[in-house]
């Protein structure tokens, strides 16, 4: 089988990165350690290839008022430069990926995940309808890296002239990094602070070498795809595939405030309306286990004999230490403290739900 590779596909290989399989794409999953890279991004600075995830320019005069019409969440109130967490759903309400949603000076962009990009390229196409917009997809011609961490801003400060102390959390602006054109976000999926930078392949190695040079004086890593999945795991992140999927609609995902019901129209609208209106069937909740045993997806989440719900994602937490967890219980049983069981191989385990996210940075 042929896989995609990113720019930095080479370095990767070199550096003897364990590279797996996701979504099609040849991508590290580790370096050294899980353990080490995560608490690096913690404590220090973590260095991050995605240009795996999608990335389509919306171009033409249409372009906002046509996202407005296919996005739970609002494209028409965003201001310049921000950037908005939205879903597409489809017809049922179910969740065909959650997105990010950018207001540039000349286009829309819309950043989706790996797995779900020929998804969503088609499904933008099927819903054209002859609006004055057109899809770009720029995943394969632009490589795009995140810098997660509490020195990820003093690393990418000298690269370029923006201030990035006044790019405000949820914002992108172009500029320049390293003399080439850039844009450069600041959002996030670690639960630190941090930026993603965009620029055009040919750059893209450049730029990761200056900042892994630069890094290492302050403990910065390069990392993979295990610890950005316990990273973001701690910090209560979804993850398409695992506590989203066509099945589950937004509102049952826990993610009410990226669906922006009144005066507005998208594909399944109405059934998330009327799902709005009446009690929800289960919830997304948060999961502590009591021993070290890890739940995985999939392990079923018990009361006494009966099975009340189930796992989505499960790690042991390297910055908490304990055994974490989420998934999908009956509404009585999500609130913070319910006692439960999670059925792991055959053995109970104790659990509690305990709020999300598990993991808060602290305040600066």
């Amino acid at each position: 089988m042929s896989f995609l590779r990113t720019a930095l596909h080479a370095w990767h290989a070199a550096q003897g990165a364990r590279l797996v399989d996701f979504a099609g794409w040849d991508m590290p999953v580790q370096y050294s350690s899980i353990v080490a890279e995560h608490t690096a991004v913690r404590t220090a600075c973590g260095l991050f290839d995605i240009a795996h995830m999608g990335r389509l320019r919306i171009e033409g005069p249409a372009a906002g008022t046509w996202l407005e019409g296919l996005l739970t969440n609002s494209v028409s109130t965003l201001a310049p430069g921000q950037v908005r967490y939205s879903l597409m759903t489809n017809d049922a309400g179910g969740i065909l990926d959650d997105v990010l949603v950018y207001r540039l000076p000349d286009c829309h962009l819309l950043v989706v995940n790996a797995s779900n990009r020929v998804k969503i390229v088609d499904w933008l196409q099927a819903h054209h309808g002859g609006a004055d917009c057109r899809v770009i997809d720029q995943t394969l011609s632009h490589f795009m890296l995140a810098l997660q961490g509490p020195r990820a801003q003093s690393l990418l400060q000298p690269l370029t002239g923006t201030k990035l102390d006044e790019l405000k959390y949820y914002y992108a602006i172009p500029t320049q990094v390293l003399g080439t054109e850039a844009l450069i976000s600041r959002t996030g999926y670690t639960g630190e602070d941090g930026f993603e930078v965009i620029v055009e392949n040919a750059a893209g190695l450049a730029l990761w070498e200056q900042l892994h040079a630069r890094g290492q004086e302050v403990g910065l890593l390069a990392c993979g795809l295990g610890c950005r999945d316990t990273l973001r795991l701690e910090a209560g992140m979804p993850l398409y595939g695992h506590e989203l999927t066509a099945e589950i609609d937004p509102l049952t995902a826990g993610l009410k405030f990226a669906v922006k019901l009144p005066g507005r129209q998208f594909p399944g609208h109405a059934v998330l309306a009327q799902r709005a209106a009446g009690p929800l069937t289960r919830q997304r909740v948060g999961i502590r286990l009591t021993g070290r045993r890890i739940a995985r997806e999939g392990t079923p989440l018990c009361v006494g004999a009966e099975a009340v719900g189930v796992v989505t994602s499960g790690t042991f937490s390297p910055t908490l230490g304990q055994s974490l967890a989420m998934g999908y219980v009956e509404p009585a049983l999500a609130v913070v403290g319910t006692r439960l069981e999670a059925d792991i191989r055959g053995t109970r385990e104790p659990a509690e739900v305990v709020s999300l996210p598990f993991y808060r940075r602290p305040s600066a």
